[in-house]
């Protein structure tokens, strides 16, 4: 798809909005996006994405707001240098080594964009079967440890029959 600026380059950042029910899409390569001060197409008060990024990646989770003295913009790649306060300017990471470096603040700002902390990815439903009963599987033995944990035994043993009947069903397959 080519921009909708331009009409020369492939459009890499897709915006849509949503308004009263009325949904627009804007497509934009990043040049376009740079010469408009990399600002959403459509927001009010020229909103930008760099303010966007950096709201979500400055999420604390022990509640305060990170502060420029305080830790996590001290954090550092021991690979390329770059720190937690660039990364969260630049919004992309300086190399593969950032993510084991900036792991503990990931972790929340991944919560908080996808949802989950754990890519868990799609699956075809004619041929996916298999891997959603492991899934399955995988599920209901992390509920049975928190049964046996808070001492319900008899929610524990119907896990323990579900998993024995899963994995029949696997074995047989």
């Amino acid at each position: 798809m080519l921009c909708q600026e331009c009409g020369k380059r492939p459009a890499t950042l897709h915006f849509t909005k949503i308004i009263n029910g009325e949904k627009t899409e804007f497509h934009i390569c990043e040049s376009c996006a740079r010469e408009k001060g990399d600002s959403i197409p459509g927001a009010p008060n020229g909103f930008s994405i760099h303010s966007l990024l950096s709201g979500l990646m400055d999420f604390d989770p022990s509640g305060g707001a990170a502060g420029l003295g305080s830790k996590p913009q001290t954090l550092r790649c021991d690979e390329c240098g770059l720190t937690y306060g660039q990364f969260s300017k630049l919004g992309r990471f300086g190399c593969s080594s950032c993510y084991r470096h900036f792991g503990e603040r990931l972790d929340p700002l991944f919560k908080r964009v996808h949802g989950s902390t754990v890519h868990s990815g799609k699956i075809p439903k004619r041929c996916g079967g298999r891997i959603q009963t492991k899934r399955e599987i995988d599920r209901l033995r992390h509920d049975l440890q928190s049964s046996i944990e808070r001492e319900e035994f008899e929610a524990a043993a119907s896990l323990r029959d579900q998993i024995r009947e899963l994995e029949k069903q696997i074995a047989e397959s």
